[in-house]
């Protein structure tokens, strides 16, 4: 097998070694050709030299620590955002000119640095979060390292030496398993010590049940680690017996090794969910229009930077205005402050944060907020097949016994997908009334099985195998024979048959269960005194060693219909124990084929793994979203496609010989890819991604993690799932249900039409404000909002409706979209043309009142002058600067609230703090058009009338919270003089709800256009690529 080369690997004291990459084919060679190359004997094991030498070579026995990046990297990585730039260097901006000239638009003191402040606090909130997010990264290799034996029993200088630290195996160590053992590195069974040795490592191939070893080689040398049967791997558990091993390799060479490199590269190219891409390129967009507009107003007022006198016609005597030219540059923070809306990482945050409450309520726990959102555009979905398209949970769905006559067979519907022994019964059963051949495939089934069946709460877990487990439950079913002494037994045993039959017949022998012959056979004694071989395995091998056949009544005749009894058990006749002369047949499992012939056919059972209920509607709704599932497991070919039996089948080995791998993703209908490696699940994910597909990714076990890491969204099973794949994972599926992805991904989607809700609002907003402040530079009129009121609107008065509209209830047609592609725009150009109008609407009005309040003595009949300001020509206004040159100019004292403006010293203060009350108006305005705004935002072309707010009843609880923010620092004094604004009169709220409303109607129209202009018949579907399964 090809290895990749790894990086050094540090051991203790002076020892540093680059790890040999080995070539050899152990399970391909037999035991003497294994210890020629490794150049050992498994009797005496290496020498202590021998070790110190290879240890050179390959390094101490341990998975590598990869340092990661560093706290000051992580933080630094969190500044990469476009709008996070944007946002630092306005802050920075703004503490220079507040430090610079903190009185300046009427800030005092503290109140000079309150925008600065807010906006590091913003980012470094938000570089915590990050932080907090990436140092989580790597957790799933720290999991690996914990899953890795400690101790192991080695064989060195002909002394077997206990508890050795599994680190300091070297490649070429004899090493003696037992029973319970983790296995401390990569090895080649030497031989068995007992008859036989299970390993469990679906951990790491995907396979169900418990694995028999062997020391004899296989015969290809290129096949998948499932077949390597001659081969333990590091990380997984010895489930019964013992043998010797050799280690063949180490360290980062095992294949749990190759898994923790696999996830370290995954995670070093973590793609940006598709939302922060499109946000990172409106940042970018959002750079230039604010470069673009701050120039112009540079350029629309560089008139007032210079002055001159003018001599005989000619300008002289220039000067530069540095007073000025501060001015200027700080309306262009003011531009910026308002282009960005500053609230929106917060509130992406928020609704991301409730919609990973809601998908817990769905059993869907999400571990990163992003996912939330990637969910919605997921246009394939990689499942496992077992445990999660099906209960992983193996039942008995038909039972086949022998009648009358050797031709006449008697079928019996099994109903139950659970262990629950109570969980459906037998149809056409004759309860009671147990005929012999009925009685004798009881029996088999329950003492020839090594399972057992609990009850835990509401649940019936197996321990065992799970087809064994499928058995006994049977057995529950099939109940007792009559007159059957069952009085010993307890009545709140769960299998109380299978105890009963165990009663009756004592096991004392056990053939174990291996692939070659793939039958498990029992000698037991009756309470009679003798013995029978019981035995159950696939059914085309135990009818090669079949004879003859029991009939209804329990009488035995010859398959070929010539009667003949089978009477005896050849030298197990008499078999009591270890001490009988043939109990040295029990040692040698190559025996068990020829001890197992001549058997007596009773009948057969048909078991499955039945799929999960609601699967196939969660996959009916997969087809109508545009969804593609793709199905990869680590089952052999044959379990993998009865479930999957009209999906397009390969094997990982196979598809990883095909020269265009791509190509063969576009064939119609759902895939199957059966006995599938960490590399080939890697493949197959990266390909995807390659095409352009959102990839959605399950897996339980350490194999999986990779992938799970490579993909855009890994998905992990929270009841069957290790810990490796829960760390590398972005989403725990609490019932390990596939449905549950899919009512996942419909959340998503509706979460993801939400955010784009709220996201259209907050820039539909930050535009007006941007026109506001353009046009108020344009027009030379004194600054209506200062930047610490534009950041107040932007972070706490649009927050709450913002948030709100995150609650927006579900389009019903949800899933019977496509999913979105990955360049779609968040912001369609109609969209974009729609709150252009309404930003300028939005600027317009704020400035407008701004400029009614100096010009105008009433306006659509309400009556402003009542607290006694003093009116000026728009002229006078918008040359405000000159206010010095004019003769006579004197405006009166007026109030505003419990305060009274005088501007006896200086006549042109009018402009400055006398526009408080002007300003107020603006940011009232301002903070009334974007709550009825909000409202236009509950749908993106659906009229209110069709619509109304009351169908999101948090959207008007928000707007209400809001309205009371800003009441809040409207009236209370010390607020009011932060923010430098005055309490208003009811006329002036009038003013302000008269300006404000008519930003509904506007929306609606624009709503009406879009809706008439919108083509009639819906744009042609993406053709699903899913069959029924």
């Amino acid at each position: 097998m090809e290895k990749g080369t790894q990086d050094p690997v540090n051991g203790e004291g002076d020892v540093e070694a680059s790890p040999a990459v080995s070539t050899f084919p152990a399970w391909a060679r037999d035991v003497r050709e294994c210890e020629e190359e490794f150049k050992v004997s498994a009797a005496r094991g290496l020498s202590s030299d021998e070790v110190l030498e290879r240890r050179q070579i390959y390094g101490f026995n341990e998975l590598e620590k990869h340092s990661g990046p560093s706290i000051w990297q992580l933080v630094l990585e969190q500044f990469s955002d476009t709008l996070v730039r944007i946002l630092l260097v306005a802050a920075v901006v703004s503490f220079v000119l507040a430090w610079y000239d903190g009185d300046e638009g009427g800030e005092m003191g503290i109140t000079a640095f309150v925008e600065p402040l807010v906006i590091f606090l913003i980012l470094i909130v938000n570089a915590i979060v990050g932080v907090w997010q990436e140092s989580n990264a790597e957790k799933a290799l720290e999991v690996l390292k914990e899953i890795q034996s400690e101790h192991a029993t080695v064989r060195r200088n002909g002394e077997l030496i206990p508890n050795l630290p599994a680190k300091e195996l070297v490649p070429g160590d004899v090493v003696e398993l037992r029973a319970g053992d983790k296995v401390p590195a990569d090895m080649r069974v030497l031989h068995l010590i007992s008859s036989t040795v299970r390993v469990e490592q679906g951990s790491l191939t995907g396979e169900t049940d418990a694995i028999n070893k062997t020391h004899h080689k296989v015969d290809s040398e290129d096949i998948e680690i499932q077949g390597k049967e001659c081969m333990v791997f590091a990380g997984t558990t010895v489930v019964n017996g013992s043998c010797v091993c050799l280690v063949t390799e180490t360290g980062m060479n095992t294949e749990i090794g190759k898994v923790h490199s696999q996830i370290h590269e995954a995670s070093q190219n973590d793609d940006d969910t598709p939302l922060k891409k499109k946000l990172n390129e409106f940042g970018e967009v959002l750079t230039a229009i604010i470069g673009v507009i701050c120039g112009l107003v540079w350029l629309i007022n560089v008139k007032y930077f210079f002055t001159w006198d003018y001599v005989d016609g000619w300008p002289t005597n220039f000067k530069f205005s540095f007073e000025k030219c501060t001015y200027y540059f700080e309306i262009a923070v003011a531009l910026a402050v308002a282009a960005i809306p500053e609230g929106l990482p917060a509130v992406i945050t928020t609704c991301l944060a409730l919609g990973t409450r809601k998908m817990a309520q769905k059993n869907a726990l999400i571990r990163k907020l992003p996912s939330v959102e990637t969910l919605g555009c997921t246009t394939v979905i990689c499942s496992d097949k077992t445990g999660t398209l099906t209960t992983n949970q193996m039942s008995v769905a038909r039972l086949v016994a022998i009648g009358r006559w050797t031709d006449a067979a008697r079928r019996f519907k099994v109903e139950g997908t659970t262990y629950d022994p109570h969980d459906g019964l037998i149809h056409d059963w004759p309860f009671g009334n147990m005929d012999q051949n009925l009685q004798m495939i009881a029996k088999i089934a329950a003492i020839c099985n090594d399972a057992s069946v609990t009850h835990s709460g509401h649940q019936y877990i197996a321990s065992g195998m799970s087809t064994e487990a499928a058995l006994k439950v049977l057995v529950e079913k099939m109940g007792l024979p009559v007159g059957s002494d069952n009085s010993h037994m307890q009545s709140t045993e769960v299998l109380r048959c299978c105890q009963y039959w165990n009663s009756v017949e004592r096991r004392v022998a056990t053939l174990e269960f291996d692939r070659t012959r793939k039958s498990m056979g029992v000698i037991v004694r009756s309470e009679y005194g003798s013995n029978m071989l019981l035995v159950k395995g696939a059914v085309e091998n135990l009818l090669e060693r079949s004879t003859h056949i029991q009939l209804l009544d329990g009488s035995v005749v010859r398959l070929d219909e010539t009667s003949r009894s089978l009477t005896n058990l050849s030298e197990f006749a008499d078999y009591d124990g270890e001490n009988h002369p043939a109990h040295k047949l029990l040692l040698d499992p190559a025996n068990y084929s020829s001890i197992e012939s001549n058997l007596i056919f009773v009948g057969l059972v048909g078991l499955r793994d039945p799929p999960r209920e609601g699967v196939d509607r969660a996959i009916e709704d997969c087809r109508a979203a545009g969804i593609r599932i793709i199905v990869i497991t680590g089952d052999n070919k044959d379990t993998a496609e009865a479930i999957c039996r009209e999906i397009g089948s390969i094997t990982g080995k196979e598809f990883m010989s095909l020269p265009d791998k791509k190509q063969y993703f576009s064939q119609p209908g759902g895939l199957l890819f059966s006995r599938a490696e960490p590399k080939h699940k890697q493949e197959i994910v990266r390909l995807l991604k390659e095409e352009g597909e959102v990839v959605a990714m399950t897996g339980d076990g350490v194999n999986d993690a990779p992938a799970l890491r490579l993909a855009d969204i890994g998905i992990a099973m929270g009841i069957a799932g290790t810990e490796v794949a829960k760390e590398a994972s972005d989403m725990v599926l609490a019932d390990d249900n596939f449905s549950t992805i899919v009512s996942a991904v419909a959340e998503g989607r509706s979460i993801y039409n939400n955010m784009k809700a709220f996201i259209r609002y907050m820039i539909s907003s930050n535009i007006g404000e941007v026109v506001s402040i353009f046009l108020t530079a344009a027009l030379g009129i004194p600054e209506g909002l200062i930047p610490v009121q534009l950041l107040w609107v932007n972070l706490v008065t649009d927050g709450p409706p913002a948030t709100a509209l995150g609650f927006n209830p579900p389009d019903r047609d949800v899933m019977e979209k496509p999913p979105r592609r990955s360049n779609d725009s968040l912001i369609s150009p109609w969209i974009l043309f729609r709150y252009l109008v309404i930003g300028l609407y939005v600027g317009i009005a704020t400035v407008g009142i701004f400029v009614i309040w100096y010009t105008q003595g009433s306006f659509l009949g309400i009556e402003l002058t009542g607290d006694g300001h003093t009116l000026v020509s728009y002229s006078q206004l918008s040359n405000w600067d000159r206010c010095a040159s004019w003769q006579g100019f004197q405006p009166s004292p007026f109030t505003a609230g419990a305060r009274l403006f005088s501007f006896d010293a200086d006549p042109c203060d009018y402009f400055r703090a006398g526009k408080v009350k002007a300003t107020t108006l603006s940011l009232s305005v301002l903070v009334a058009i974007e709550m009825l705004n909000s409202l236009n935002a509950l749908s993106e072309d659906t009229s209110l009338l069709t619509m109304p707010p009351w169908v999101n009843p948090w959207l008007l609880l928000a707007m209400a919270v809001s309205f009371g923010l800003h009441f809040l620092i409207l009236y209370i004094p010390f607020l009011a003089q932060v923010f430098g604004i005055v309490p208003l009169s009811l006329n002036e709220w009038l003013l302000v709800l008269a300006v404000s409303s008519p930003v509904i109607l506007l929306d609606e129209i624009l709503k009406l256009v879009g809706r008439l202009t919108r083509p009639t018949a819906t744009a042609a579907r993406r053709p699903s690529k899913l069959k029924d399964h």
